[in-house]
Parts: C-alpha cells; sequence; structure tokens
C-alpha cells in the first residue's frame, strides 16, 4: 500500500464520493448549443493538441539550439524555466479564472462553457483537452508576449518548454479521468486531481504538478477526512439538464 493510499480513498472510491459534486460520472457529452458549427468546437479528440503542437515544439527547439546562438546548457536551461512557468500558468489560470465565480448571466454562462461543463460532467472524453481555438489563441499571446519580454536567443527555447508543460497538462487531463496508471508519481498526480473533483474545489488547483498548491497553500490537509472538505457544488456548475443549456446559449 502506497503513502497516497494510506492518506486517502483509491482513486476508484474518490469517483464514487460526494455526488452532489457533479451531475454524471458517466462519458456522456451534453450538447452545449443549437448551431451545429459551434457545437463542434466545443468537442476536441485528446490526441489533437499533440497534432498541433509537437511539430512546433520540435522546431522551436531545434531553431534554439542551431540558430539561437546558445550552447545545449543554456538551452536545457530556458527549457526548464519555460515549463516551470507553465505549471505557475496553469495553477494561476485555474485557481483565478477557472474558478472566479461571476455575477452576471453572462459572465455565469462563460464560466459554464469554460469550466462549469467539465464538473458537472468530468469524464466527459471529448471535453477534457483545451479545444485548438482557445489554445492557438493563448499561445499566440504567450509567444509574442515572450518575444516582447525575453532576449531574442531565449525565446525558442523558453516558449518549447512552455508548450512541451501545456501538452503535458492536456495529454495528462485526459488520462487522469480515463486511465490508470500504477506509478507512484502519476497515482499522486491523479490523486491530487481527483480530491479538486470530488472533495473539495477550493483546493488543489494545479493539474500537472502540485507544486504551487504547496508554495501558495492551497493544497489539501495533510489528514484528511471528509470534514475537510467542501460541502458545496461547483459555484459556476449549472446543475440543468441538457435542454435547458442548449436553449439558452
Amino acid at each position: 500500500m502506497s503513502i497516497i493510499d494510506k492518506i486517502s480513498p483509491s482513486a476508484d472510491n474518490l469517483m464514487t464520493m460526494n455526488k452532489k459534486f457533479f451531475v454524471s460520472n458517466d462519458d456522456v457529452s451534453i450538447r452545449l448549443f443549437q448551431n451545429n458549427f459551434l457545437e463542434t468546437l466545443t468537442k476536441v479528440h485528446p490526441i489533437t493538441p499533440i497534432i498541433i503542437f509537437a511539430p512546433l515544439v520540435g522546431y522551436l527547439f531545434y531553431d534554439c539550439v542551431t540558430k539561437g546562438a546558445v550552447g545545449l546548457g543554456l538551452a536545457a536551461l530556458q527549457f526548464f524555466l519555460g515549463l516551470l512557468f507553465w505549471t505557475f500558468f496553469e495553477y494561476a489560470l485555474h485557481r483565478f479564472l477557472f474558478h472566479y465565480q461571476p455575477t452576471h448571466p453572462l459572465t455565469k454562462r462563460l464560466h459554464f462553457l469554460f469550466h462549469g461543463i467539465h464538473h458537472d460532467y468530468p469524464r466527459d472524453s471529448w471535453r477534457l483537452v483545451m479545444p485548438p481555438t482557445v489554445g492557438i489563441a493563448l499561445a499566440s499571446l504567450l509567444f509574442f508576449g515572450a518575444k516582447a519580454i525575453l532576449p531574442i536567443n531565449w525565446v525558442d527555447c523558453w516558449f518549447a518548454g512552455f508548450m512541451v508543460g501545456y501538452l503535458f497538462y492536456d495529454t495528462n487531463h485526459y488520462l487522469i479521468h480515463h486511465s490508470n496508471y500504477e506509478a507512484a508519481w502519476w497515482q499522486a498526480i491523479k490523486k491530487h486531481h481527483l480530491k479538486h473533483h470530488y472533495m473539495n474545489m477550493d483546493a488543489g488547483y494545479g493539474v500537472s504538478s502540485p507544486l504551487w498548491d504547496h508554495i501558495l497553500r492551497t493544497n489539501f490537509p495533510a489528514s484528511l477526512g471528509v470534514s475537510s472538505y467542501s460541502s458545496n457544488p461547483h459555484p459556476h456548475s449549472a446543475r440543468r439538464n441538457s435542454n435547458q443549456i442548449s436553449a439558452d446559449l
């Protein structure tokens, strides 16, 4: 028995606890838009981000090493710092944007589209990775932001590391909800995220890593008990049937 098993329920048990936190734990996709084209944009095969961005990552790292006038050691440092920045970016995005509590009806709907849908239907396999429209927009924003701030010979390797972090996040997020591996490090990551879904949505914002939850004190209690967890459903969860949702949108 691992240390994770000693301090918390198993992953399988986590997914059956506290049903007030979700509408359905089955792999189902509710309709979000009456318009077929818009509806299609909300569904993404989990391999899509890798197909789109892996060639870009390879090109950036190659360009950095061969044309960036930096040695392999400095290139590796730049890559690592980009990867580290992704872990903070992911944490901040999840904590401050995805778990912001909107009050206006329009922003409530937008929040449901971006994140509330995932908490209501956490195992919907078509909505576990970032849609390409959003991914490309964010990647472009971060790339040109990096070009404006970093030295020119830092941009390619730093951004390659950032994008590898993103690809690990998206792929890992899908696997957390649909796969199981025995490796202790992966089990720890998986259970960290499942606790966020099924026990306490006000903690555990890191998906790729619990690093920033530890640093910023948003990790789960070391001694776990049901009383330690939130008793409220997701603040921007719809809790409505699919016909009502699609009619609104």
